[in-house]
């Protein structure tokens, strides 16, 4: 498959380079070819933006709600096409992403249901025969900057409420996404999406990542990535006063108190730890166990990440796949080594089963560090956690908010006091008791605390607040 822009309902190739695109689970296997955008491509997809605007802006919620009802049938109707090609691209294995496809689909529907709800409020008047109320209004055109690792959902629920509110989209994926962001922008297209609405760039950052940020007229800068990308953004979109959202790192932490129940808390951290291959921000990279039943959990865990399956992507009983690519590769092994050399190993999952040559590395869970060692504190974005050891709930709070970031957080215990005041006390956006730290349902609120996040959040009602300005109305019929 070869990559495409999609500018003003005008499917275009782009000719300022190409770069081949390997499949992660089969390093042999060429998947397609990214056909790489200039600058020029983004000034045309801005205006086609703002040309389509005025037209869109204006139409009825109910209007709008029904091309996002469309565009999740058609979507719906591909499901099983687009997930195959994601998991070829970035190596996510096809169970999960049959899922992340499904969860587009509810992001759709979801939003499109907002299409004929209310938007303002009416606030009372001092002075008599005054009508006084609130309008969410569209701000206008919304620069989308989506990740690799979640291909299909994150551009839909950053997209679908741009949308549903009266924006239009100029959508900038990342390179290791962008076969997947073509097929769902011909997805769009199928369900007659009018021209310009959406408006996909394809390229790399370092060539038009900042003429989008810095050089066209934007009004609002929606971003999930690195926390150095995210820090560049933010300071870029201050300076030019457009409204922007980053959704960056985590380092997130599961406690396990000594009344935990280790059959339903061990399989949880297990799979927030090493599904997608610990590729998720919201990926439990420490675990951090009260003294009392630390060994029993240590056994269980081992047990548990001993019988997990590394496997190719399109395999239907991986358990986890490859990383992403060569370079994600690189950058988890070199915390892998410095495990081997700094930690003790704990437990290590199975090696890849088949003979394809990929980006697999073992699941790795790793323990005598302390709190401030860099495989405690730094963002991996792979398959290794860390245990470490806690005298008391006290501690062990302590040890979760002792981070830079503040994305997710759980806790296992049977203790409803403990429970109350983990929610309570730990600083960290989305909180979870007894469940998993990765992952938040599609209509709640998603987003961190401390440089996990730019105060705002994604996702649900809270969406809707980020892609309109309110307008208070008043008028006098006496």
């Amino acid at each position: 498959m070869n990559s495409r822009n999609w500018i003003g309902g005008e499917w275009i190739k782009p000719s300022a380079g190409e770069i081949a695109v390997i499949n992660p689970s089969n390093t042999k296997e060429q998947v397609g070819v990214l056909h790489l955008s200039d600058p020029s491509q983004v000034i045309q997809a801005q205006q086609a933006a703002r040309d389509a605007y005025a037209s869109w802006s204006r139409m009825s919620g109910s209007a709008r709600a029904g091309h996002l009802d469309r565009m999740a049938d058609v979507l719906e109707s591909k499901s099983e096409d687009v997930a195959i090609l994601a998991s070829m691209e970035m190596g996510k294995p096809i169970a999960e992403m049959r899922g992340e496809v499904k969860r587009g689909v509810n992001l759709l529907r979801y939003y499109a249901a907002e299409g004929v709800r209310a938007n303002g409020a009416v606030i009372p008047s001092s002075e008599q025969n005054v009508l006084q109320y609130t309008r969410k209004i569209p701000i206008g055109v919304a620069g989308i900057i989506t990740p690799w690792n979640f291909p299909v959902a994150i551009p839909i629920w950053k997209i679908a409420p741009a949308l549903i509110c009266g924006n239009t989209v100029v959508w900038k994926p990342a390179e290791l996404a962008s076969l997947t962001a073509t097929r769902l922008a011909e997805v769009f297209a199928e369900a007659g999406l009018p021209p310009g609405v959406i408006n996909l760039v394809v390229g790399k950052g370092s060539q038009i990542g900042n003429v989008l940020l810095e050089q066209v007229p934007l009004d609002a800068v929606s971003f999930t990535g690195s926390t150095s990308t995210g820090l560049n953004i933010a300071q870029i979109c201050a300076k030019r006063n457009i409204k922007y959202q980053t959704e960056m790192g985590g380092k997130n932490a599961a406690i396990v108190l000594n009344d935990a129940d280790l059959e339903k808390a061990v399989p949880l951290i297990v799979s927030g730890a090493f599904r997608s291959a610990g590729q998720k921000c919201t990926a439990t990279s420490r675990i951090i166990v009260e003294s009392g039943i630390c060994e029993s959990f240590i056994d269980a865990l081992t047990h548990a990440v001993s019988s997990i399956k590394l496997a190719p992507a399109l395999d239907s009983e991986a358990y986890l796949g490859p990383v992403a690519s060569a370079s994600q590769y690189e950058t988890v092994m070199s915390y892998v080594h410095m495990a081997h050399e700094q930690a003790e190993i704990l437990t290590q999952g199975p090696p890849a089963t088949g003979d394809q040559e990929g980006y697999y590395i073992r699941p790795m869970v790793v323990g005598g560090l302390n709190a401030g060692h860099p495989l405690i504190q730094e963002e991996i974005f792979g398959p290794v956690a860390a245990v470490l050891e806690a005298a008391d709930f006290d501690e062990a709070v302590a040890l979760c908010n002792q981070s830079i970031y503040g994305l997710s957080a759980s806790l296992f215990t049977q203790n409803l006091s403990y429970a109350h005041r983990f929610l309570d006390e730990v600083r960290a956006g989305m909180v979870r008791v007894n469940q998993e730290t990765a992952g938040v349902e599609y209509q709640s609120p998603f987003g961190g605390m401390k440089l996990s996040s730019s105060h705002t959040r994604e996702q649900g009602q809270a969406a809707l607040d980020f892609y309109t300005e309110l307008k208070t109305c008043a008028i006098s019929y006496g």
